[in-house]
């Protein structure tokens, strides 16, 4: 039970449902069993089909009515968690003045997104208006640390989380009816989840895919790029990827699969989509980027292979295709190791530590001011 309980106030850039809104809809559930009043609102509508209910405080991120709204909502919280992207400026601005303090939640990686001094002066001015800045991982924190200058002592580290109920073992017998549901042949299939941009590497997914002969390649998530990799499918390896669009429920994605392949170029922090195949008993073949090396760990939860090389990615889903007893011993290993860290049961315990110090209910950390240049 929580020591106090707080009026927690989060917000996420839209009601899209992509990482960062999942997880804060999720994280408010798992806080509200803890006894906290916990609300989310997204800055402005989502794109996609499928929207998270939360309530929506503008027609634009960063315009003046949106602001207006956020600055009224925060006035009545302890304190604000913003979920990255655009709420951090939106939570900066929003909140001049105000005693309420919130805590910025950095979800992807500084080098990646920041890669110019003018960029980092600007990321580092904004971070510089939150009372606590929480990493994914001790790699996005030292990254925050050397790339963008904040200093040590403003930022702590909490895990992506994902909860645990909702991604069981996934059940072998039940693949093919999965597969049937999703409009998938019988057969080795791999499986590839996020949003259809260049960095997160669904081409090369599909160009792996191509080389794995009677494979079939699900593409669960929708973007910009879904038109030009559908062309790509159909030139590559007709017939054999299903392209899916954004699911309502992942875990019919996950229930028809053998593995999930995420070659990730760049960008990514700690994927929920690793964590949920995970929870799930799948192995991931992926990439050394950001923090997936904590959750994927090479050759005991699953494979990982260098970014961009083609051919050892095609290489390893071959492997794994072909070996069912290997492909269960890396899953058994990969759900134990999610559920003993990234369940959001853990994680919302560390949340709520960390929210109990920053609105004065806890041991409050020293706030020195960001450096500027």
């Amino acid at each position: 039970m929580a020591a106090r309980s707080l009026r927690i106030l989060q917000v996420v850039t839209d009601t899209d449902r992509r990482g960062a809104q999942v997880f804060a809809t999720d994280l408010e559930r798992a806080l509200r069993l803890r006894s906290h009043d916990v609300r989310t609102v997204a800055l402005a509508p989502g794109h996609n089909a499928q929207r998270l209910p939360v309530g929506v405080l503008g027609d634009e991120r960063l315009g003046r009515r949106t602001l207006a709204a956020l600055r009224r909502q925060m006035r009545s919280a302890d304190v604000v968690v913003a979920h990255g992207s655009s709420t951090l400026p939106a939570c900066a601005i929003a909140g001049v003045g105000l005693r309420t303090p919130f805590v910025y939640r950095q979800i992807s990686d500084s080098r990646f997104w920041a890669p110019t001094r003018l960029r980092r002066l600007r990321v580092r001015a904004l971070m510089g208006r939150a009372a606590r800045v929480v990493a994914l991982a001790d790699h996005t924190r030292r990254e925050l640390i050397e790339w963008i200058g904040l200093p040590a002592d403003r930022i702590t580290v909490v895990p992506n989380g994902v909860p645990e109920d909702a991604f069981p073992l996934r059940d072998e017998a039940a693949a093919p009816a999965a597969r049937a549901a999703l409009g998938v042949p019988e057969g080795p299939t791999a499986l590839f989840i996020a949003a259809l941009v260049p960095e997160k590497g669904a081409d090369l997914a599909i160009d792996a895919l191509a080389t794995v002969p009677d494979a079939h390649l699900i593409v669960a998530g929708d973007g910009p790029d879904r038109a030009a990799l559908e062309q790509r499918a159909a030139a590559v390896a007709p017939g054999r990827v299903t392209f899916t669009g954004s699911l309502p429920r992942a875990l019919d994605a996950y229930a028809a699969a053998d593995l999930v392949v995420f070659p990730s170029r760049g960008g990514d922090s700690m994927p929920a989509a690793l964590i949920e195949a995970g929870l799930c008993g799948l192995p991931a073949v992926t990439t050394p980027v950001g923090a997936i090396t904590d959750i994927v760990i090479d050759g005991e939860t699953g494979v990982v292979v260098p970014i961009g090389d083609r051919e050892a990615l095609a290489a390893t889903m071959r492997d794994l295709l072909a070996d069912p007893s290997r492909r269960r011993a890396l899953g058994r290993a990969a759900r134990h190791h999610c559920l003993e860290r990234f369940a959001i049961t853990v994680v919302a315990q560390r949340w709520e530590r960390v929210l109990l110090e920053v609105a004065g209910a806890g041991p409050a950390p020293s706030r020195p001011r960001a450096r500027v240049a």
